[in-house]
């Protein structure tokens, strides 16, 4: 058999086995979601299923790959390979069963990527890709501030932080009419062991520039907010009894002194008016009074006020 001969057949062989496998993959497919979302530490699903134009399908081989690292195999009706935290989404899955999803149980890091699913049937083959992403929460912040103390006398800077989320987030600051402060804070994202991120990030305050309070929002790699905490200055000295708190007090001592003179002036012209009252009253008896009884009166005490009454007693019995 000459090369000629040799090419051809080679040729013609191709041919017909990728013709026989585009007639197979034709009765079945792999259909997966093209991107599934995890949370670190939780359960992940890698949802895949075969869909099929054949009735009474039977499955003879699965297989879960990432990177080339086989994570879990079906075959001849059993479950020949495993790994740990691996496992099929249906507890009770059988051959009979399209539903080929994978479960990863304590998704971490390192789950993070491509999966190739391959499945054999009795009525052809068929494979597809899926992407995990994994998703880590970011801790409440948290802000302390440099000195301890904050004053208005003095310049001070705010520090927030928040850790344990993945992929890297950010830190953004507002003050209490709700504007960023973009330009003046400095964030630093830090990567730690575990593979997560540490967030920082600080906000100089100048001397006699402060707002009454500051939030420190974080938010994760997609730009959603997850959570804020909120920084209140203490108040200015004069607001707890300094020269504001005395002017607040004098506003009202002041109106307090104003009553209390009018009252004093009005009791002061009764008692005028009343001792008047009582003189013109004693004028007008003294007539009936003879030379040697008339005694001279002057108002003043209560003595006084005796007298006359006795006066005024022995008139009416003359």
């Amino acid at each position: 058999m000459n090369m000629a001969s040799i090419g051809f057949i080679c040729i013609f062989s191709l041919i017909f086995i990728s013709a026989g496998t585009a007639t197979t993959n034709a009765f079945i497919k792999v259909q997966c979601k093209t991107e599934n979302v995890g949370r670190y530490g939780q359960q992940s699903l890698l949802e895949c299923v075969v869909d099929t134009t054949q009735e009474d399908v039977t499955i003879r081989v699965v297989t879960w790959k990432k990177d080339n690292k086989t994570l879990l195999v079906f075959n001849k009706e059993e479950i020949t390979k495993q790994q740990p935290g691996y496992m099929f989404a249906e507890p009770s899955w059988n051959k009979k069963n399209m539903n080929i999803s994978l479960l990863i149980d304590n998704t971490g890091l390192k789950d993070e990527g491509d999966y190739v699913c391959a499945v054999m049937t009795d009525s052809g083959t068929d494979d597809n890709k899926t992407r995990l992403k994994v998703r880590a929460k970011y801790k409440k912040p948290t802000i302390n501030s440099v000195p301890e103390t904050v004053t208005e006398n003095a310049d001070s800077t705010l520090v927030c932080i928040s850790s344990g989320g993945y992929p890297e987030g950010r830190l953004s600051w507002f003050d209490e009419h709700n504007v960023e402060w973009v330009k003046s804070a400095q964030m630093e994202a830090k990567k730690t062991e575990s593979g997560l991120f540490e967030l920082s990030s600080k906000l100089p305050l100048l001397r006699g520039s402060t707002f009454s309070k500051y939030t420190c929002v974080v938010y994760n790699a997609s730009g959603d907010k997850e959570d804020e905490v909120t920084f209140e200055i203490p108040p200015k000295k004069e607001e707890l009894g300094g020269e504001k708190g005395i002017n607040s007090a004098s506003k009202i001592v002041a109106p307090l002194v104003v009553i209390g003179s009018l009252i004093a002036g009005l009791l002061l012209v009764v008692i005028v008016y009343r001792r008047r009252s009582q003189q013109a009253r004693r004028h007008s008896t003294a007539p009936l009074m003879s030379d040697h009884q008339a005694v001279p009166y002057i108002p003043g005490d209560e003595a006084d006020d005796h007298q006359q009454m006795d006066l005024e007693s022995q008139n009416s019995l003359a």
